[in-house]
């Protein structure tokens, strides 16, 4: 499981039926490359991306303060922030079955001037169960999921497949 697909649950189960199938679109997009930029320019003196990994997760996080046990996530804007919060939730647990305890985490929007702190909790652990579970289901699917037709399909780097 990624952080990836996480997010895609929360925000769209049809581009996440596409992402499982290796169908990935956002290279092209602009908002993609917008959103990378500001992540990549907030800790210009931090290491950035760090990549975890083992046979059932893979996880790349933005950034994370070792002393105070921060996972930070860079994003644009907190449109999303929902979705994001479950990636840094499950981020949390992924750090957690490593053996890491008390780790919390930080929503980081630069050009809001903004944070959102991040916690997990007992019933975050089930429901980040759950999700897995779900996503699998969903993978399994032999068509996508239905086009949800909300207001932001229009910047989605997925929408020629939806709408065309």
């Amino acid at each position: 499981m990624t952080g990836t697909q996480i997010a895609y649950y929360f925000l769209c189960q049809r581009k996440l039926w596409l992402f499982l199938r290796n169908i990935d679109m956002e290279q092209n997009s602009d908002t993609v490359a917008l959103g990378k930029f500001i992540s990549e320019s907030t800790y210009e003196r931090e290491k950035h991306e760090i990549h975890i990994s083992d046979d059932e997760d893979e996880i790349v996080l933005d950034f994370y303060d070792d002393k105070t046990k921060t996972i930070h996530e860079v994003k644009k804007s907190d449109k999303m922030e929902e979705t994001h919060k479950w990636q840094v939730k499950f981020y949390i647990s992924v750090l957690e079955k490593k053996g890491i305890e008390g780790v919390t985490g930080e929503i980081d929007y630069p050009k809001l001037r903004q944070k959102e702190k991040v916690e997990l909790t007992d019933g975050d652990r089930i429901k980040l169960q759950e999700i897995r579970a779900d996503i699998q289901r969903i993978k399994e699917l032999e068509i996508p999921p239905d086009v949800i037709n909300k207001p932001f399909c229009k910047n989605c780097s997925y929408y020629d497949l939806c709408y065309v």
